[in-house]
């Protein structure tokens, strides 16, 4: 049975915050902690979806993740961005909009299928910096020449696909996202991911503007504190997010996916920043229904 007091949403935590645990052990702190949901990012330190022993690694964390919530099973969103995977001198590279990307397409393949195997609720990726010197029109165009190839894969193996506009890349914002998406055919595998964060930087109409545009394709959450200035990912309250505000506007617009905390720079002190940040979102969640619930109004007194 549900707990009717939490929120509509799953509430989950990125593993490329647990850069110095194991995978297993990251989702025993993860299941101790209650959390409804990982954010699994394929690459270093915890599954290569290249490596001989891919299928075996993605076998185990999938009865692991079966057996969280005390049996339940937890849901789990595969995540792509990690670092050096692809080359080991140039971060994210190859990406979706460089002139040769057959080695990032391979590798959302196999992310799509190590999705199928684990049931996830879809994989996200983004669409990477501009190279120097290229045109936006060049990106533009080989984001629409390449994607129907990945949407092929994924859709003939179940899985959705959610593309994250990030700070500075060539989708950049929601809108960039929904341009791509009308310029695809508006795909049914396609959806957006919204990293509330980047919201704070890049949209114009902030997090609750993006998460409303957002609305009809969103398909994943990233939940993060973050300056106005720049793109830093933070704990919770050390930032500008209005963190209470953020899930009232998930509520509000419907959204039942996986709202996942994405700090990836500080696998340093996991364990206790996954308890801060659950206690933090739990904390957030009762404002919302304690001021959602109306006021009774006073008895009148009569002499």
């Amino acid at each position: 049975m549900s707990d009717p007091g939490a929120p509509p949403f799953l509430l989950g935590y990125g593993t490329n915050g647990f850069g110095d645990h194991p995978l297993p052990a990251a989702l025993d702190v993860l299941d101790a902690l209650g959390y409804d949901a990982v954010a699994l990012t394929l690459g270093f330190p915890h599954l290569d979806p290249f490596s001989a022993s891919a299928d075996a690694e993605v076998a185990a964390a999938g009865d692991r993740l079966a057996r969280m919530r005390g049996g339940s099973g937890a849901a789990v969103v595969v995540e792509t961005g990690t670092r050096f995977l692809l080359d080991p001198w140039t971060k994210h590279r190859p990406t979706l909009v460089d002139a040769e990307a057959e080695l990032r397409l391979r590798y959302l393949e196999r992310a799509v299928d190590v999705a199928a195997a684990l049931g996830a609720t879809c994989v996200s990726f983004f669409s990477g910096i501009l190279p120097a010197h290229d045109a936006p029109a060049e990106g533009w165009a080989r984001l629409r020449d390449r994607l129907p190839r990945l949407l092929g894969h994924a859709r003939d193996r179940g899985v959705r696909l959610s593309l994250e506009p990030e700070p500075g890349m060539l989708v950049e914002t929601v809108a960039d996202a929904l341009r791509l998406h009308a310029q695809l055919g508006d795909p049914d595998g396609l959806g957006v991911t919204v990293d509330v964060g980047h919201c704070l930087v890049v949209e114009p109409d902030g997090v609750t503007g993006a998460l409303e545009a957002a609305a009809p394709l969103l398909t994943n959450v990233q939940l993060d504190d973050m300056p106005r200035t720049h793109h830093e990912h933070r704990p919770f309250g050390e930032g500008d997010l209005d963190l209470r505000l953020t899930l009232a506007t998930l509520a509000d617009v419907g959204y039942t996916g996986v709202a996942a905390v994405e700090l990836p720079r500080h696998s340093h002190d996991a364990p206790n920043l996954a308890r801060a940040s659950i206690d933090a979102l739990r904390a957030a969640w009762a404002d919302v229904v304690g001021s959602a619930v109306p006021q009774a109004e006073p008895e009148e007194v009569h002499p």
